[in-house]
């Protein structure tokens, strides 16, 4: 019999449609037991924030971008204007030269040879953000990562771009919604994916530390959120949800919120997995009538906190609104209340990029 468990309390938001999917995941052939995170919330045909064990293998309970995650990058930087620093970001919607040293410091083994859209970070929620490690729980722990109160960093999320996507439109063409037909041979294009979305990450580090004048230096945390590893000779899938065993997980915010880096030690009960971000609360056609009717287009590229909005698209500048999410807060609670996590520093945004081009 599956088992359906959501870690969140009664103050967080969670729609009813998203434990719905849970419930309809859990009702799957093969499956054993679905943990939602308090992110949870409705997808495409599965929930986003959640993190499912089975004996069988589903493509569509990983989503199209396979190996989508978060790599957090140390910065030295003597002085971290974000007005300045702003003008200085690359233009990450535009795949680098052949000539450019991003490769050299990031690597040119590129998974499955696929070079469309390598080193840009994508539409969505994807970003690259410059950040300020505000304040310090776990002081030993932080500085095991080498990071320390007023430190900066480079928090790039983003995944595999249109290779994962090839790889979930092949298998709906043939099986639809339905079970993996070879798990093998899709495992072997779904880790191509999962590394290229790594190297993906790194190459957005390397071109944008390059431009603000910084030196580049390899993430104290890399971690996928959309992904499936086999554990235990089952299948525990991933959409939206980070590897929590004994892992240091970064917890996105909103780029007008902090975010958390955490120390994740989720059991069984949770499979293993921690939250990925603070979660939709609103859809994309929600917030964009909301936020138009209450907010700026000036407005939503300053922060409260200060910080500067590098996003040419209007639209997505309001689909991406920081109110169109749930209070990070309130998942940090959820996840330390039910011993998942424990906080080791939030961070402050100083520069947050989405797009350069409408």
């Amino acid at each position: 019999m599956s088992t359906v468990t959501v870690f969140a309390s009664p103050r967080s938001w969670i729609e009813s449609d998203a434990v719905d999917q849970c419930h309809q995941v859990a009702a799957l052939d093969g499956m054993a037991h679905v943990a939602g995170m308090p992110d949870l919330h409705p997808g495409k045909g599965a929930p986003i924030g959640a993190a499912m064990l089975s004996s069988v293998l589903y493509p569509l309970l990983v989503g199209s971008d396979i190996g989508c995650g978060i790599a957090v990058f140390p910065v030295a930087l003597k002085r971290a204007v974000p007005e300045q620093l702003a003008r200085r970001f690359p233009d990450l919607d535009r795949v680098p030269d052949d000539d450019d040293p991003a490769w050299d410091l990031a690597g040119r083994d590129v998974p499955e040879g696929h070079l469309d859209g390598i080193g840009t970070v994508g539409r969505g929620n994807h970003f690259v953000e410059l950040a300020r490690i505000q304040t310090v729980f776990e002081p030993a722990h932080a500085e095991r990562l080498g990071l320390a109160a007023k430190s900066l960093v480079l928090i790039v999320h983003s995944g595999s771009r249109g290779l994962g996507e090839s790889i979930l439109r092949a298998h709906t063409q043939r099986h639809g919604a339905g079970p993996a037909a070879d798990p093998a041979e899709y495992l072997a294009r779904h880790d191509a994916a999962v590394r290229w979305g790594s190297l993906n990450r790194r190459l957005i580090a390397a071109r944008t530390l390059r431009a603000i004048g910084a030196r580049y230096a390899e993430p104290v945390v890399d971690l996928s959120h959309n992904l499936v590893e086999i554990r235990d000779g089952r299948y525990l899938h991933r959409k939206g949800a980070a590897p929590g065993d004994d892992r240091d997980v970064l917890i996105a915010g909103t780029r007008g919120t902090h975010s958390y880096l955490v120390a994740a030690h989720a059991g069984p009960e949770a499979n293993w997995s921690v939250a990925h971000g603070a979660g939709r609360k609103m859809s994309r056609a929600d917030a964009l009538r909301r936020g138009k009717a209450k907010h700026t287009v000036e407005e939503l590229r300053r922060t409260p906190l200060g910080s500067v909005v590098v996003c040419a698209d209007r639209k997505l500048l309001f689909e991406e609104a920081p109110t169109a999410y749930k209070r990070i807060e309130q998942v940090i609670g959820d996840l330390t209340d039910h011993k998942l996590a424990t906080p080791i520093a939030a961070t402050a945004p100083l520069v947050t990029y989405k797009t350069s081009r409408s």
